[in-house]
Formats: structure tokens, sequence, C-alpha cells
């Protein structure tokens, strides 16, 4: 007689992108600005030495290709294209005495150029 064991649960994956306090903080003063638009989207491009490189913009409404991120209180669009090479995914700021930017702490990441403009998957 064979029984049949029951399926196992599916694992929870880690949400797709989170920010940090300070990635939070400055989206917030962007949105904020007079004129400015309502979302930042964000994406993967093939460029670089590595041959994938972030692409950010921002947009006035959702596409209907974007995965819809809300994370203390703001919202970040995915392109839903570069979904799978983001999830886990944190974004945070950081400011320096000759740079300021977003940065991105990607567990999927196998490798960065030189520069650090390109990562690889």
């Amino acid at each position: 007689m064979s029984t049949l064991a029951e399926p196992k649960k599916p694992r929870a994956l880690p949400p797709l992108m989170t920010l940090t306090e300070s990635a939070a903080e400055r989206l917030r003063k962007l949105y904020e600005t007079p004129g400015a638009k309502k979302f930042l989207r964000i994406g993967v491009r093939t460029r670089g030495c590595s041959g994938l490189s972030y692409d950010m913009a921002y947009v006035d409404e959702p596409g209907p290709n974007d995965d819809v991120v809300t994370d203390k209180g703001l919202t970040v669009l995915i392109d839903r294209k570069a979904s799978l090479f983001l999830i886990g995914t944190v974004m945070d700021y950081a400011e320096d005495k000759l740079s300021s930017g977003f940065t991105f702490t990607n567990p999927n990441e196998k490798g960065r150029c030189g520069c650090g403009e390109s990562f690889h998957i």
C-alpha cells in the first residue's frame, strides 16, 4: 500500500525590492519636488562591460508592464522584464564628497565590472 505525501508548500519569495531609510528619504524629497513625475521606474538594460546595468526613469503613471512595489510608504515601479533580475534587491542612497546617487545591493549579481557601472547574473 502506498501513501501520498502531502505536497510541499511553496517557498515564499523575498520582496521584489526594498528601500533603505536613506533611499526612502531621498525618493520622498524627489517625489515632492514641484513639477516632478510621480513614480520612479527601475529596469535593467543590456550595456556596460559586464552586460547589464540599472536603468531608472521618472514617469507619471504605471505602465502595463510595470510591477508596483510599495515600501516605507513610497511606490516604485519595476519593469516586469527586469523582475527576475531584481528579486530581493535593496535600493539605497549614498552621498560622499565626490558623488551621490542610488545604489543597489542585488543578491542575484554574480559579478561587476571594474568601474562598477554594470553587472552580470
